[in-house]
């Protein structure tokens, strides 16, 4: 994964919504920006990130009510960043490392400005891979 950095690949669109948001809300929100995530705020602060697949297994195979449940009783709260001028190597590490999928991508001064995911890795590292080829064709929701 040489020669590029984290802020080259990173989705830059950062969509955040509260905690109160209904799963339903969330889903939908994230179909209309064909995004795979969504940054979880409580008031002011960073609580979390939720994903699509957070809501199909974590909510749909529990049973919970979409209409009701909300992404802040679903969010994973351990908040990974990286910063954006990170390498690409760096940021698989760090996935594999943790075991997770998307990474938060900050600036120099802790600032949200992206979300670098594993098919963004995939993508820019071989373009004729299976991964690269699923994440570039497959709906993002």
């Amino acid at each position: 994964m040489a020669g590029f950095r984290v802020g080259d690949v990173m989705t830059r669109q950062v969509v955040y919504l509260p905690a109160e948001t209904t799963l339903e809300e969330a889903a939908r929100v994230m179909k209309e920006a064909d995004i795979g995530d969504v940054v979880v705020t409580d008031g002011a602060t960073l609580a979390g990130l939720v994903t699509d697949r957070d809501i199909v297994v974590r909510a749909v195979a529990e049973c919970s009510d979409p209409k009701v449940t909300t992404i802040g009783s679903i969010t994973t709260r351990e908040v990974v960043m990286i910063e954006q001028n990170a390498s690409a190597g760096e940021a698989a590490a760090l996935m594999r490392e943790r075991g997770i999928r998307r990474i938060l991508v900050c600036d120099a001064e802790r600032k949200l400005v992206g979300i670098v995911s594993l098919g963004d890795l995939a993508m820019q590292l071989d373009p004729t891979s299976a991964l690269s080829e699923i994440t570039e064709h497959a709906p993002n929701y």
